[in-house]
This record gives C-alpha cells, sequence and structure tokens, in this order.
C-alpha cells in the first residue's frame, strides 16, 4: 500500500534524503548533472530535468518525487545508462506555481539543454510548462497533473506528441468518485473545487457522471470554486454546505483546502456530511492542518477519497527496492515518477539518440507496444540494446500511453480514520 506522506521539516527532509541516495546509489555527480551540452540532449549523453513542488500547496506530497527521479536514473545508470553513457539530471522546484514552474521550465529547456522533463505535478503548473517544452523540442512525462484539459489539447494536436502522464486522467478519477458515491447511496450532492484546471475539469466530469447515477447537484447552477491565493474561505464554505447535501465533493490542494474544511467546520456545517476527497489531499499532512476537534478526534474522521493505484505487477519489487534505498516510506505518485522517468530513459535509447524528439518517436512504443513486457528497468534498457522490442510495465500500472498521452488506471478508496491516520479500504472502477 502506498502511505500518505507525513510532512516534517520539508526542505531538511528532501535534503538529507537525496544526500543519502546519491551516496548509496551509483550516480553520476551532482556536478556533472549541471553541465550545459550544445543541443538539447545532444552528444554528452541524456540529461533529463524534473520539474517537481518541493515547497508550495502540494510539497507534503511533492518533497518524494524528486528522489524517485533520481532513483529511476541511478537505477539505469549502474547497469550501464543510456547509449553507453550515464544519465545526468537537473533538479527543479517549481513551487507549486505556474509562474515559478514556468521559469523553471525555462531554465530546464534553454539553459540546462535537458532532453526531457518529468513534471510537472500540479496541472495548472504542466499547463504553463507545456508550451515551453514544445517550443523547445523536449518530451514532457507528468507522473501527477490529471487534468482533462490535457486530452482536449492533445487530441487538437497542441503539444505535438511532445507530452504524457503516467497518472490516469480525471476524466477517470472523477467517473471513479462519482461511482464511490453512487455505491454509498448519496444521492444530494454539492461541489467545491480550487479554481483551476485540475479542479473545474474534475467538477464538470463528477457533475455529469454523478448526474447520469441518478444523483442531484445542489449547486450545479452556482459552483463553487475557490481561489487558492484568497485570504479567507468562509464564504466558499458556507455555499459549498448549504443546503443539507448528503457529501461534498471536495477538490482541493492540502495547504488551501485545509482552510475551507476548517471553516465549514467552524460554522457548524459539516455535521451528518461526508467530504468525497481526490489524491491532491492524500496525505497525513492535509489532516494534520485541518485539525482535531475538543475530544481529539479529527475533524476528516470518516470522509472517504480516491488516488491513482499502484497495482502493476512490478509495484512489489518496487516498494521493496524503494524502502532499502531510501529508508522511507513510499507515498502517492512515488510509483509515477519512477516510471516517467524509466520510459524517457527506455526511448532514448529505443531511438538510439539523446533528444527529445527522439525521446517522442519511440515513447509509445516502449510503453504500449508489441514487445516483450518487463518491468526491471535494467533488463528493459538490455533487450532493447540487444535490438529486442519491449513494453514496460511499470510500478504504477501498465504504463500503455494512448495517442492523447494518456493512460487509465485503477483507484484506490481511502478513508480517514478518528485517529487521523488514512487507510486504504477497497477499490472503485470508473464507468465507462
Amino acid at each position: 500500500m502506498i502511505k500518505p506522506f507525513i510532512n516534517n521539516s520539508r526542505k531538511l527532509a528532501l535534503a538529507m534524503a537525496l544526500m543519502s541516495l546519491a551516496g548509496s546509489l551509483v550516480a553520476c555527480g551532482e556536478q556533472g548533472e549541471q553541465t550545459n551540452s550544445p543541443q538539447a540532449g545532444g552528444g554528452d549523453g541524456l540529461k533529463l530535468g524534473a520539474l517537481l513542488p518541493t515547497t508550495g500547496d502540494l510539497s507534503a506530497i511533492g518533497q518524494n518525487l524528486p528522489i524517485a527521479f533520481k532513483l529511476a536514473v541511478d537505477t539505469v545508470n549502474a547497469c550501464g545508462g543510456v547509449n553507453g553513457k550515464p544519465v545526468t539530471t537537473v533538479i527543479e522546484d517549481d513551487q507549486t506555481d505556474p509562474a515559478a514552474g514556468a521559469t523553471a521550465m525555462t531554465k530546464l529547456t534553454e539553459s540546462d539543454r535537458v532532453a526531457g522533463v518529468v513534471g510537472s505535478f500540479a496541472s495548472s503548473v504542466s499547463s504553463a510548462a507545456i508550451p515551453i517544452a514544445v517550443k523547445n523540442k523536449v518530451m514532457m512525462i507528468s507522473p501527477a497533473s490529471t487534468s482533462p484539459v490535457f486530452t482536449e489539447q492533445a487530441q487538437k494536436g497542441d503539444f505535438q506528441g511532445f507530452w504524457a502522464r503516467t497518472a490516469p486522467p480525471d476524466t477517470y478519477q472523477a467517473k471513479a468518485l462519482a461511482a464511490l458515491a453512487n455505491k454509498k447511496g448519496f444521492k444530494n450532492l454539492s461541489t467545491v473545487v480550487i479554481n483551476n484546471d485540475y479542479g473545474v475539469g474534475f467538477e464538470r466530469v463528477f457533475v455529469e457522471a454523478s448526474e447520469k447515477d441518478g444523483a442531484k447537484i445542489l449547486n450545479k447552477d452556482q459552483p463553487v470554486r475557490y481561489d487558492p491565493k484568497a485570504a479567507t474561505l468562509d464564504t466558499e464554505a458556507g455555499q459549498a454546505f448549504a443546503n443539507k447535501p448528503n457529501a461534498v465533493a471536495a477538490v482541493l490542494y492540502a495547504d488551501t483546502g485545509s482552510v475551507l474544511v476548517q471553516a465549514a467546520y467552524k460554522q457548524g456545517l459539516t455535521n451528518g456530511v461526508t467530504l468525497l476527497l481526490t489524491d491532491g489531499v492524500y496525505t497525513e499532512d492535509f489532516v494534520t492542518k485541518v485539525g482535531k476537534d475538543a475530544s481529539g478526534k479529527s475533524i476528516l474522521a470518516g470522509a472517504l477519497g480516491t488516488v491513482p493505484g499502484a497495482d502493476g505487477q512490478a509495484l512489489a519489487a518496487f516498494s521493496q527496492k524503494w524502502k532499502e534505498k531510501t529508508g522511507k516510506e513510499m507515498t502517492a505518485y512515488v510509483p509515477h515518477t519512477y516510471d516517467a522517468t524509466v520510459l524517457m530513459m527506455l526511448a532514448a535509447e529505443a531511438a538510439k539518440a539523446n533528444t527529445g524528439e527522439a525521446i517522442k518517436s519511440k515513447i509509445r512504443e516502449v510503453a504500449a507496444g508489441p514487445g516483450q513486457e518487463v518491468s526491471d528497468a535494467c533488463e528493459a534498457i538490455a533487450l532493447i540494446r540487444a535490438g529486442k522490442a519491449v513494453n514496460y510495465q511499470g510500478a504504477s500500472g501498465n504504463v500503455d500511453i494512448d495517442a492523447n498521452g494518456d493512460v487509465v488506471g485503477s483507484y484506490d478508496v481511502w478513508t480517514v480514520l478518528p485517529d487521523g491516520t488514512l487507510k486504504i479500504i477497497d477499490k472503485v472502477t470508473p464507468k465507462s
């Protein structure tokens, strides 16, 4: 089971974990990771970037993702690297902020000259970064940006094939959350979402799916979408919990979402109402921020949520490796980050070139082609070197990337226990 991340001294924890990992694995050396090549991913070996949040609204989950990225690279470097040379890396903190993410992506593509970027997490950050990646012909694979907007843009050809993701889009997760609400018998629902691509896209699909299941969306004509930069969220909380819903589907980020839930609780609006949550707050850091009642019970006790599951055949082996190499519990989107990174390297090896265009040309072939199914990164790259086709089966699932850059996944159902811990209790499949 993937456990939620417990946030303790975020920056120090990240720094210590990266230092420990670099010392225990065969690595390229940090100085080499910052050298520039004359062309993105040119003749100096494959260079990959990571654009992930170690600060900001998603940092509680995001801290472990750069470590997973580095683990994948060090694993492949330990078995010979890519195209005969070690893979080098550059890691940037996008701060869970579109402007900061765009600046970091510009650095990665135009200064560091990477061939591929693993990231971002927030859909809003990925939206800001993708045009920069496309302009510079850099492949971008997100382990966690789930907005349906990306599917629509890919269908229109906006990304020219330079985009993919290893987490399924919220087209599926929103349907899964609606299926969960239906399974629990909730027929009077309300919604409240963060006002960005992730929140609004999720809301639209959730409402459609819930109505197909016979539910009534009480605030459909006046949807509640909160500004993550707002000073208070009392009004939004009141609007979301009005009209006595059975449940409120809340699409939130941890820091700002905790403020909204606290506001609803303080107004006495949460009694008898089940919160339906998503992957963005699948972390005990969020539960801690929301707090406890006077009796010491978590305010979120009984809340239900969905999160993309990681149930591929490689998960058990990867979980053991993660624990041995990092000493940390595996958290949400760690397998998805590892798989995104491995796919980049396999595609470059298959293309026999270290450019973004080369990765793009082979990414679907190594992820979903007719080749030999293989889950070990070193075994996969050895097969490719021997001239054989592979179909990588990831720790996060089969990672069968389609023409829009999407994968379809299963979903775990989680709940908040009275003591504030999180527990996986079920699985749910989105309806077609």
